[in-house]
This record gives structure tokens, sequence and C-alpha cells, in this order.
């Protein structure tokens, strides 16, 4: 059996993009921050999301619930801490707007939203199938989270050798 703490550690050597998960409506917004989201399939258009089994989201969640993904842009990790923070009224004084049936958060890098269309139990979390009815791309740069740090993305030009990582 694999040791948590090597299994944890490995698994922050993965960068993954930094995502706000939406639902609800105009009057009780609900949302929190993952970083296990990824496509899935391009016919039909879906994506999946991965939310703690004890995620109050994931309590309202259930097959035709309408949900929105915000992949938040590198000037947002503050609402990253914010929306990953249990104890605060994560929409309290941040910018939104009702958008495809799920809230939008101003200046997010990747909205997609769409329609859950299955949640499958996966060891202590759940498996969000989303088909995907919107999407849209802004023109900023996206948060990662890498080695339990937010960071972003930067290019390598074919043929050149880096040693260190890409700053800023």
């Amino acid at each position: 059996m694999v040791d948590l703490s090597a299994f944890k550690d490995a698994m922050s050597q993965l960068a993954a993009a930094v995502a706000i998960v939406t639902t609800g409506s105009e009057s009780e917004p609900h949302g929190t921050t993952v970083s296990a989201f990824m496509s899935l399939s391009l016919n039909p258009p879906m994506v999946l999301v991965s939310l703690d089994g004890k995620s109050s989201l994931l309590a309202l969640l259930a097959e035709g619930s309408s949900i929105g993904i915000n992949v938040l842009s590198t000037e947002q990790d503050v609402l990253a801490r914010r929306f990953a923070d249990k104890s605060v009224d994560r929409f309290a004084g941040v910018e939104w707007l009702m958008k495809d049936g799920a809230p939008q958060l101003a200046g997010d890098h990747t909205w997609v939203a769409g329609t859950v269309s299955r949640i499958i139990a996966a060891g202590d979390h759940f498996l969000v199938l989303v088909d995907v009815e919107a999407a849209e791309v802004n023109s900023n740069c996206p948060l990662l989270y890498w080695q339990r740090e937010f960071g972003t993305h930067g290019t390598i030009k074919p043929g050149e050798v880096r040693t260190q990582p890409v700053e800023g």
C-alpha cells in the first residue's frame, strides 16, 4: 500500500488549472475551488470535475443540475483561496453574474457551463460528468497550482533547454 504522504507529494508535482465550480441561482449562488477538472469528450462535448464527498457543493448537485466551471486567471489567486475556505461567505463582495444557468465570476480565464449528466463515486471523491452547453476563453493567463503554490504557464520555444521553472 502506498504511503499517503508520498502519494500527496507525488500529486503536488502535477501542474493543474485552478477552477471554481459553481451552481445555484441569482439569490443563492454556491461555489468551491477545485484543481481536479479536465476535458472528457469532444463528441459530445463533456468535462469532468472531481469533488470531495463532503463538499457542500456536491450535496447541491444531481443529474440535470446546471453547473459552471470558472477556470481562474492569474489575477484570481485570492478567489481560489476564498472559495476553498469553508468558513466564509464565498460570494460576498465578489463580482459575478448568472450566465448559461450558473454563476460566472468576472475576470475568469475560461468559462465552461453545462448540465450534470452523471455523478460517479470514486474513493472519497465523486466524479461529476458535465454535458457542455457553453464555453468561452478570455485573453488573460490561466492560474495553475503546482507544488502547493499558485503560478502560471510559460511557453518554451522548440529546442530551448530550461533548468529552472519559468517565472510569472
